[in-house]
């Protein structure tokens, strides 16, 4: 599963692949309607179907070489605490590496978000998946935006995806080096 993080760390979390029994700790974010909004199963009657439409969609990318979202449990509490990963979408016709992630509520506002997409970024970049990585953000997720601002990225369009206005974050295999060099040079 070439765009998977298993067996991947940070300082605080552990990268794992979603299995079934997951389902019943992840069944809350889909309980919060505006999360629903954001990831698009709004319209999906009930958080029990909403999440096993994101299970369905995860084990079929897994299943197809297409990435998915890794379960990201705290090192310290071996808590699942979220979601995060690489995922292969098609946008505009063209084939793209989105940095996902979904952040348990209790877990939100921690930095796990920008520690988990900053672990992707330099995975996806020192594997050479793609010259650039882009993440999908609903124009309304500030939040998202945030996160995506830490990590680098830049708003590059605003499109319509899905049925929602987003913007698309990109950052460029050419940008990550250099960052990352004046990070070697500062030490």
């Amino acid at each position: 599963m070439k765009y998977t993080l298993e067996g991947q760390e940070t300082g605080r979390l552990k990268f794992r692949l979603l299995n079934i029994e997951d389902f019943d700790i992840w069944v809350e974010l889909f309980e919060n309607i505006e999360v629903c909004r954001f990831l698009g199963v709004d319209k999906i009657e009930t958080p029990n179907e909403r999440c096993k439409l994101w299970f369905d969609m995860t084990f079929e990318r897994y299943k197809n070489g297409l990435g998915g979202a890794n379960v990201l449990i705290d090192k310290f509490t071996n808590k699942i605490i979220g979601q995060s990963g690489l995922i292969v979408r098609e946008i505009e016709g063209k084939q793209e590496i989105e940095i996902a992630y979904s952040i348990l509520p209790e877990y939100r506002k921690k930095g796990f978000a920008s520690e988990s997409t900053k672990k992707c970024k330099d995975f996806a970049f020192e594997n050479n998946f793609s010259q650039s990585l882009i993440s999908i953000i609903n124009i309304e997720n500030i939040n998202s935006e945030k996160v995506a601002r830490s990590n680098g990225m830049r708003n590059d369009k605003s499109i319509e995806y899905n049925g929602m206005l987003v913007n698309i974050y990109r950052i460029d295999i050419g940008e990550w080096k250099k960052k990352n060099e004046s990070k070697t040079a500062d030490l």
